[in-house]
């Protein structure tokens, strides 16, 4: 398995400080001090990307709704099909939350 080349202490310390961030405004802070503004920003659209070829959106579509490049569109639609599922389960936890805040 590919996560298995990921593993190690120093990325399972960098996982432990993300899980430790209490909130929306304490993400900002701390990726806005480890990465660069590009680089967080490429992270979000592949999220999105997830979310629109889930939905059934076109390559065209989601090019031009994105800016994303066919190659990451590509990848991330190979993740989804052959991934470890976990744009699904972020996905599936994302709608979940806006559901039950719209309840509220």
């Amino acid at each position: 398995m590919q996560i298995d080349k990921l593993r190690g202490e120093q990325l399972d310390r960098l996982f432990d400080a993300i899980l430790s961030l209490e909130d929306r405004e304490e993400c900002y802070r701390f990726f806005d001090d480890i990465a660069t503004i590009s680089e967080i920003q490429a992270l979000a659209q592949r999220l999105l990307v997830a979310k629109m070829l889930r939905e059934g959106d076109t390559y065209g579509v989601i090019v031009e709704e994105s800016n994303a490049s066919t190659t990451t569109i590509s990848r991330v639609k190979r993740c989804l099909n052959y991934g470890n599922d976990a744009y699904s389960m972020v996905l599936d936890r994302l709608e979940q939350n806006d559901k039950d805040e719209e309840e509220r």
